[in-house]
């Protein structure tokens, strides 16, 4: 994380997989956004784990498509989320991000190498092939 010490927690998350609307995990983060959320997208690579989510890197090339939402309640919404997400068991971390709509997010990015199975080039979970296969 590149943070500047005196920069405040951002008050903002992007999600790129099962966080999303009508995904899997949307009912965790659901009660914790004000609004719809934007469309915006980071720097990155996104990679299929093929156990149902996906995984980010943010040292990577390229782009990963998602949503940014507000945070109604951050530090409630991110001790929820850090444990759904598996932060508190090191697959993944939560980091900031800035998005190329410019907005300083918090992101949870993949901490263990093995779950980088299939990079999707695309970037986008929305358009996965439940198949592995690209069409």
């Amino acid at each position: 994380m590149n943070e500047t010490v005196n920069e405040p927690d951002p008050a903002h998350l992007f999600v790129y997989g099962t966080l999303q609307p009508g995904e899997t995990r949307w009912h965790h983060l659901a009660p914790f956004v004000a609004g719809d959320g934007v469309d915006d997208s980071v720097r990155g690579a996104l990679f299929d784990t093929e156990l149902g989510y996906p995984a980010a890197r943010f040292d990577h090339d390229g782009v990963i498509v998602g949503r940014v939402y507000e945070l109604l309640d951050g530090r409630s919404a991110l001790e929820h989320l850090d444990d759904v997400e598996g932060a508190v068991r090191g697959l993944y971390r939560r980091t900031v991000v800035v998005t190329h709509g410019n907005v300083r997010a918090w992101a949870y990015e993949c901490g263990d190498a093995l779950l980088l199975v299939r990079h999707l080039p695309h970037g986008d979970w929305r358009q996965r092939s439940p198949t592995g296969s690209w069409g």
